[in-house]
Order: structure tokens, then sequence, then C-alpha cells
């Protein structure tokens, strides 16, 4: 017994000594596989970013873009207070007058659908070129128009030089910035659709009264003109389709003017190096001093149209529409209303268009931030990477969700303070009340109409130019039909029932966006399938 006790001692020591070392190999093991994973890790290249620009250049871009979004918007209605002077000075009747109007309107539709298609495909900086030229051109001619016919005929030329920039600042946010953050920027797009609106009869009207109907037609080509000298200088091509993430060097055509004595100075640079010292150089500088080889695509220049009849883009579409038929029903009665019962001169009636347009910039730094809020909180709901600098895959992700969250509270708000409007201007009450619900209007629509855009783009990717002009289109087919329609409602009916009227199919459009949010992520599902 007493020599078993001591066998037993030594085999457990053994055993001990044994399992130590197992483990210890084993420790050895698990280090040596987390080193070489790790290695591993570290020595497999980086993802590309979506975009090259710093945050300052994405601004800068987004910022420069949105000022030339102004140029539409501003041209349609800066022109209205000179209604009444243009009439008597051509010797036409008021009805010939409006004609100009809605040929502008009919431009101002058609005409994005093709340079929407043909930037995406072509480039943006040449459409933003052809349009400003064309812009510029339809501005002098009106200035010095000497009949009613020149009048009609530069007017079509004038809205189709304007119209496409909106289209353009949508495709251009899209080419340079992340869903993940895209609230964040492409709410000042918005703004220069209620913006220029609200500011356009002031200018107008002070014009026409001290300077006449032509001086109109010079600012806005001294406007153009002062806009058009930073694209030419310093504003970059941005589509992907030429530039990718904008590491690559575009064809010469396409280059700022700084581009190119950037280029320029870089190569003098490097133009005493040996060859040998040139291959080494980095994969990404590189590509962004070797212009890449373009092909031209021929661009799809209805696809605007048949986006209107796919169910997931056709819902968001009408839906949008119906929104920004009460903007045009509102700013295309409010001059009538307000001087039929408080009396206001024109330069009066302009500015009752400022707190709609105060409420629209409320919304553009309030509502974008929140809709990349939303849009992390899924992104942590469901697992999905939150990536700001990488365009993540969303094809299984709950867009819908996670913009409309956001967005139909906003939509109800903007249908509750159209209807109270109206019925304040019913009751001719306090100007005050008027101004505060139009305030609040300014950001329930301008904040719904972030999320629809943003949704469009997401939904669309690689074709944001085609999808704003689609928006664009029905905006202005709805709009035209609102604005020629609203007089004779209110006169049949009443201000407060008209508004009630219009402002109740606010409440109606949340019931396709419920279906859009039962059943989008299945049709972009399916869709991408049947291509």
């Amino acid at each position: 017994m007493d020599r078993a006790k001591p066998q037993s001692i030594e085999e457990t020591d053994q055993q001990r000594a044994a399992s130590s070392s197992e483990n210890g190999d084993s420790h050895v093991d698990v280090e040596s596989r987390f080193s070489a994973s790790e290695a591993n890790h570290e020595a497999s290249p980086p993802l590309a970013p979506y975009s090259v620009l710093t945050s300052w250049e994405k601004r800068g871009v987004v910022l420069g873009a949105s000022c030339t979004a102004l140029l539409s918007p501003l041209t349609a209605q800066i022109y209205l207070p000179a209604l009444t002077q243009l009439s008597k000075d051509l010797h036409v009747t008021d009805t010939q007058i409006n004609l100009t109007i809605t040929t502008y309107m009919i431009f101002q539709g058609i005409t994005p659908m093709f340079v929407g298609a043909l930037s995406d495909s072509g480039g943006r900086r040449p459409a933003y070129l052809a349009c400003f030229v064309l812009y510029i051109a339809a501005n002098i001619g009106l200035a010095l128009a000497p009949s009613y016919g020149a009048l009609l005929g530069l007017r079509c030329l004038q809205s189709a030089g304007s119209s496409s920039t909106i289209a353009l600042c949508t495709a251009v946010v899209a080419d340079v910035v992340t869903s993940a953050e895209r609230g964040q920027y492409i709410g000042f797009t918005v703004v220069p659709n209620v913006l220029a609106p609200s500011l356009g009869p002031i200018i107008g009207g002070l014009l026409a009264q001290y300077l006449g109907w032509r001086a109109i037609f010079w600012f806005l080509t001294i406007a153009a003109s002062v806009a058009l000298v930073p694209i030419v200088l310093f504003f970059p091509e941005t589509c992907r389709h030429i530039v990718d993430n904008g590491s690559v060097t575009p064809p010469p055509l396409y280059r700022s003017v700084w581009q190119s004595i950037r280029l320029q100075r870089r190569r003098r640079e490097k133009r005493g190096r040996e060859s040998a010292a040139l291959e080494k150089t980095t994969t990404g500088a590189s590509s962004a001093s070797t212009p890449k080889t373009f092909h031209f695509k021929a661009p799809n220049v209805f696809g605007s149209l048949f986006l209107l009849f796919e169910a997931v883009n056709g819902l968001l579409l009408w839906t949008s529409s119906v929104v920004f038929a009460g903007f045009y029903a509102l700013s295309t009665g409010m001059p009538a209303l307000l001087a039929k019962n408080y009396g206001y001169s024109e330069v009066q009636v302009g500015l009752m268009y400022l707190p709609m347009a105060v409420g629209s910039i409320g919304a553009a730094t309030i509502a974008g931030p929140l809709i990349n809020f939303n849009f992390k909180r899924h992104c942590i709901k469901t697992g999905v990477p939150f990536e700001r600098s990488q365009q993540q895959d969303l094809s299984g992700f709950p867009l819908e969700r996670a913009r409309l969250e956001i967005g139909l509270p906003l939509l109800s708000l903007a249908g509750a303070s159209l209807i109270g409007w109206g019925w304040a201007m019913h009751a001719v009450t306090h100007v005050a009340v008027p101004c505060v619900l139009s305030f609040i209007l300014g950001i329930g629509m301008v904040g719904f109409n972030n999320t629809t855009n943003i949704l469009l783009v997401d939904f669309n990717p690689g074709k944001a130019g085609t999808a704003t002009a689609a928006n664009n289109l029905t905006r202005c087919l709805v709009g035209a039909g609102v604005s020629a329609a609203i007089i004779p409602m209110i006169d049949a009916m009443g201000v407060g029932p008209a508004f009630t009227l219009i402002g109740g199919l606010y409440f109606v459009s949340i019931l396709p966006l419920l279906v859009l949010l039962r059943y989008g992520m299945r049709w972009r599902a399916e869709a991408v399938k049947a291509t």
C-alpha cells in the first residue's frame, strides 16, 4: 500500500504535466492562428471609399449644386408680379400672358427627362454647362423681347435651361454621398423648391415696380452668370460612370479649370522622375493621374416615364406630387386672397411667403439628421453594418421603414397645417395665424419630401438623374393642374373647403405609403431577380 501511494502521486504529476504541456501547446497554436489571422487581415487591402472627397469637399459640392437648383423655381416665381405690366406693354390679354406660365411648366416637366438621363451616362459638368449657356442666352433674349411671340418662345428656352438644375443637383448628391449619410445632405436640395418661390415674388415685385419687367430678366442673366463662374472654375465631375469614386481623372473636357491646373502642376513635378519610380506609386495616385477610358452610353431618355409604372417608384412619385400640389395651391392662391382679405400690396404679399421659407430651412436642418439616425437604428436592429464611407448592399434592408418612419408624421403635420391655413384665410383671422401655419407647413412638406427624394435615389442606384426627373415631371404636371384649378375651386367652394379637400389628399396618400411599407422590400427583391 505504501508503494502504491507514491506511484499514484507520480502518475498524477505526470498526467498534470502532460495536461499542462498539451494546454501550453494548444495555447501556442491559438496564438499562432490568431497572429496568422491578424496578419492576413492586415495584409488584405482596405475597401475603397464611396467617394474620395473629404466631408468639407462634399459640403462644398452639395452647396454649389443646391445654389444652381435655385434657378428653376426662382425663374418661375420672380416673373409673376410683372404679368400685368407685360400684358399692357405687349398689348395682349391676361389669358395670353398666362399661357407663358403654362408653357414654362410644360418644359419644366419634360426637359429634365432628357437632361437627367444624359447626365447619368454623359456626365454632370457638360449638362450643367449646356443648361447655363442656354439659360443665359434665353434671358438676354427675353430682356430684349420685342413682341409677345418672342416672349412665348424664349420662355420655353428659358425653362429648358433652368429646369434640369434640380435633377442634376440630386444626382450630384447621389454621386458623392452614401445612403447612410444621405439624409444629412439631400435635405438641402429640397430647400430651393420652397425658398426660391418664397423670395422670387419679393425680388420680382421690387424690380418690376421700380425698374420695369425687363429688369427681371437682366437680373436673372447676371445671377446665372455669377453662378456659372465657380462651376467652370471649381465644380468637379462627379458622375460615377466617368470618375468612379472621384479617384479617376476625367477626360479633358470634363475637368474644371482648377483640376486642370493641379494636373498640369503634378505632371511637371513628375517629369524629371524615372519611369521605375512612377511604377512604384500607389494605386490611388496612379488612378488619379491616369484618365479613365470613357465610352459614352446612349441614355434611355424615356426611363423617367417607365419609373412611373413601377410599383415601388410609382407609389412614391405620385404621393410626392400630391404633397407639392398643396404647395402650388397655396402659393398660387395666396396673392389674390391676401389682396382681397387684407388689402396687401405686391411686396407685402411676397413677404408672406417668408414663414414657409424659414420652415423649409428648419426642416432641412432637422429632418436630415433624424433620417440618418433612424437609418443607423435600423442597421443596428437588423445587424447590417453602418458604413458612412461605403455604399452598403441594401437589397435586404428595410429602406422603406427606415425613411418613412420619419416621413409619415411629417406628411400628417403638413396636411393638418394646410387645412388649418385654408380655414384661417376663410375666417380672415389675424395675419399671424396663417403665418404660423405656413411655417409649420414648410417644416412638414419639405421634411417629407426629403424622405421621398432620398428613397428615390436609394431605389434607383446609378440613375439618380433619371429618378429625380421623374419626380419633377409628376410634380410639374400636378402642379400645373392645381395652379389652374385653385382659384375656380375657391370661387365655387370657398377657401376653407377647397384647402380641406387638398389637405385631405395628404392623409389619403398615406395609404399607398403603408402599402409600400408592407410590400416594398419584397418588390425590390423581385425586381433584382428579374434583372
